[in-house]
């Protein structure tokens, strides 16, 4: 046997015996691993299909919320915009918390528009009244959602933040305002934890029973350095780490070690080859699903998607019995579950299927 070929002994039966054949390893590999799974740790509290949940933080969290949304989880979904840092997330909790009533000293015109440093450019308007109309409004709805909400997930993108430095105020959204007015800063470690602790705090002042879900965004800030955001995602990585050791029902998610990690290659990203792709977010949501949904509700999560799937099946045609027949089928099948789940609502899928009935009469 050559010094550098290695073999595998392959034992065949056969009638008359057993055949002993060699074939290179080289050649003929047998149940190797191409990727390394990421061990979960499973929550300890269960997420129910009638809790309401309540994400916020970088895209990484409008993604995953989309999903609950999908599944028709009571949810709300960054409703200040994307928040990428721990800074902002604290701020905008903390306005809603206090009902802070927001002014035109609180706002910023540029470009034609008034808008606030703390908000999403959708909430921009060219009249001070309307802007202030919507930031106003929005407090109370999250505020209310808030005093019942039994997870909150929070996605962290960045360290880096910028100060306005005429007004002294860390920021969430620059509104291309030219960056001569900003100075960037790092929020060290000690100071994500301060800002996590005080999150957490303001939000068991208005709900003690939630519980947190931390997750750090997988989405690579390619513009702040490729260092620089290693170092950042380290900081947030400590932090969170804190927090879950100083905080009961406070979990940690790894979402980004599943894509940094087990994924790895750039097929599991999209186009741009930062953000995850659709396949990926799928399979990271059914990650989170697996460790952190109670049996009951993953299985009526499955329920639910049946139904999805067969509402947007595409039908061949429509003036059919058999698309007739389809269509009861699933209405009297969600008539069922509502009677199970009546917090579900299926209102979308009902339409669909109760107009194929009436194309057929």
């Amino acid at each position: 046997m050559h010094s550098f070929s290695l073999y595998k002994k392959i034992w065949n039966s056969s009638k008359n015996g057993v055949v002993v054949s060699y074939y290179p390893i080289l050649l003929i590999i047998f149940r190797m691993k191409f990727r390394t799974e990421i061990q979960i740790e499973p929550s300890k509290r269960k997420i129910e299909h009638n809790d309401s949940i309540f994400t916020i933080g970088s895209c990484f969290a409008e993604n995953v919320g989309e999903f609950f949304q999908k599944y028709k989880f009571k949810s709300m979904i960054n409703p200040f915009g994307v928040l990428y840092n721990t800074a902002s997330i604290k701020n905008a909790i903390e306005f809603t918390k206090n009902e802070k009533v927001f002014t035109i000293d609180d706002l910023v015109f540029h470009q034609s528009e008034w808008h606030s440093f703390y908000h999403h450019s959708d909430f921009s308007h060219h009249e001070s009244e309307i802007i202030l109309q919507r930031i106003n409004n929005k407090f109370k709805v999250v505020r209310s959602f808030l005093e019942n909400v039994n997870w909150f997930i929070i996605s962290l993108g960045t360290s880096f933040v910028y100060r306005h430095i005429e007004k002294d105020i860390l920021v969430s959204n620059c509104h291309k305002i030219p960056q001569g007015n900003f100075q960037k800063e790092f929020l060290s470690v000690q100071e994500n934890v301060s800002y996590l602790s005080e999150l957490i705090t303001l939000i068991r002042e208005v709900n003690s029973n939630v519980s947190f879900v931390f997750t750090v965004s997988p989405v690579r800030h390619w513009r702040d350095g490729i260092h620089e955001n290693q170092l950042s995602k380290s900081s947030l990585h400590l932090a969170v780490n804190e927090a879950v050791n100083n905080f009961d029902n406070v979990y940690y998610f790894p979402s980004y070690e599943i894509l940094i990690d087990e994924l790895r290659d750039y097929r599991f990203y999209a186009k741009d080859m930062f953000h995850p792709s659709e396949e990926t977010i799928k399979y990271i949501w059914e990650k989170f699903n697996e460790n952190y949904f109670s049996e009951d509700c993953q299985t009526l999560v499955g329920k639910i998607d049946k139904i999805i799937q067969a509402s947007n099946h595409k039908i061949r045609n429509p003036k059919s019995d058999l698309t007739r027949n389809f269509a009861k089928e699933h209405i009297n099948h969600i008539r069922e579950l509502e009677k199970i789940y009546p917090h579900i609502n299926f209102a979308d899928e009902l339409n669909k299927f109760s107009s194929l009935i009436n194309e057929n009469e």
